[in-house]
């Protein structure tokens, strides 16, 4: 395939992620056959480079049938042999490289005989085949150098005992020539479960003290897999850290550069930002208050994504999926230990997201107390359970460190929704207004 009919077969899929970019250059770096019989199928890693100077690495999936860049999409079976090659173990010779395929010990399932294949429709920057609703295989497309996090995250966490997730079935990554990384994994797939999400803004709705039941639940799920993730001393990339002054001044630097330019590029006139107009600095000032009273705990590694999206409620029970953490973050910056609060703080903003949706439903009779009882619930619970060392010593220094996680969120949020979803901006405000009245009665 020539260069230009690459560019345009990659950029033209669902899950290239860069369509604001122009791309100069494209060049496939290796080519590693899995099936050689008809139809075959095989792997590529490509690299397109950008106008900016900047580049990205793709894992393509090519096939005789389909389109070039993604076989898949015409042809879901094709994943077949990707999930046959875990079973065996497979170890694949590149022309730079080599793919090696292995499969997850005492995961039964990978044994069964894999039956009708459907390819799921809402990823965007993944793919991912459903195999009889037992099984799912999640193909990552942009790659970067390392373990990716949520390969390295189910593997700890099944291997020391959490069940509150879907098993791991296997995995395949690519290791010499221009890079080592992991190139998918297979999973149990939970065919009777509904996003947490979902059931939050039917429930709430319907039933707002069901859901809230739930919360103590979730809360206490939350906080097991808080636990078993600084559980091990033995393991670097996993053993808790005390943080050093070095890596909380970098938090707070990080959060203030958001706030300052989120708030120099705020609209004017704007009365959906009355209440943080030309707050700025005041807020910047309450973000340094917080950040420097009081002792911050130990830093873990953490899901990095967490809020109701990527939950299933299952029976009465809660299944945390996705733990790739944040996409537009770095792999670097996503397997970075931190706080488990910083966890805790995107579900809480997830609360107030579910109550507004709710508020805005016609019809909807939201009692006006729920989004503070739904954070009481689900802390309680948390603050019960999670193995306490983790956390700063004290109520007040938990409150402290909590609010400086949320306010970070609540300044992304802004930021997303004016460019995406105008008619949310009041939900961050109305966050970091709140905020901003906490840390002064705490200070």
């Amino acid at each position: 395939m020539d260069e230009r009919a690459l560019i345009d077969d990659v950029t033209r899929q669902r899950w290239y992620g860069a369509k604001s970019r122009t791309v100069v250059r494209a060049q496939t770096l290796d080519t590693v056959t899995i099936r050689q019989a008809e139809p075959r199928l095989a792997l590529a890693l490509v690299e397109l480079r950008y106008d900016t100077g900047a580049h990205d690495l793709y894992q393509l999936l090519l096939s005789d049938r389909g389109d070039a860049a993604d076989g898949l999409a015409a042809n879901p079976n094709l994943a077949r042999e990707l999930v046959s090659a875990m079973r065996a173990g497979l170890t694949v010779q590149g022309g730079q490289g080599i793919v090696e395929f292995r499969p997850a010990a005492d995961f039964s399932a990978l044994g069964r005989e894999l039956g009708a294949a459907r390819p799921v429709d809402s990823e965007q920057s993944n793919s991912s085949v459903v195999f009889d609703d037992a099984l799912i295989l999640k193909i990552f497309r942009r790659l970067e150098p390392g373990i990716n996090p949520e390969l390295e995250l189910l593997r700890f966490l099944g291997e020391h005992g959490f069940r509150n997730m879907p098993a791991l079935g296997g995995w395949y990554g690519y290791s010499g020539g221009p890079l080592t990384a992991t190139l998918g994994i297979l999973q149990e797939y939970i065919p009777d479960a509904v996003n947490g999400w979902q059931v939050a803004l039917e429930e709430i709705a319907a039933a707002p003290e069901r859901f809230l039941d739930r919360l103590k639940r979730l809360g206490e799920v939350t906080a097991q897999m808080h636990t078993v993730l600084g559980s091990d001393p033995g393991d670097p990339a996993f053993a808790p850290e005390e943080p050093s002054v070095e890596m909380l001044g970098l938090l707070t630097a990080t959060v203030d550069e958001e706030i300052a330019q989120v708030f120099v590029s705020l609209p004017e006139d704007d009365e959906r930002l009355a209440p943080i107009a030309g707050r700025g600095e005041e807020v910047r000032e309450q973000l340094r208050l917080l950040a420097h009273a009081g002792s911050s705990g130990r830093v873990i590694r953490i899901h990095g994504d967490y809020h109701l999206g990527q939950t299933l409620v299952a029976g009465n029970d809660w299944v945390i999926l996705d733990f790739e953490g944040e996409p537009a973050r770095t792999l670097a910056e996503r397997r970075r230990k931190r706080s488990p609060l910083r966890d805790v703080a995107g579900m809480l903003r997830s609360f107030a997201y579910a109550a507004t949706a709710v508020a805005l439903t016609p019809g909807a009779d939201l009692p006006a107390d729920w989004e503070e009882r739904a954070r009481q619930r689900f802390l309680e619970r948390y603050l019960e359970t999670v193995d306490r060392a983790l956390l700063p010593a004290g109520e007040a220094a938990i409150d402290r460190l909590l609010a400086v996680f949320e306010l970070e969120k609540a300044v992304y949020e802004l930021r997303y929704e004016l460019d995406n979803r105008p008619d949310w901006v009041r939900i961050p405000v109305a966050g970091i207004e709140r905020l901003m009245e906490q840390a002064a009665e705490a200070l």
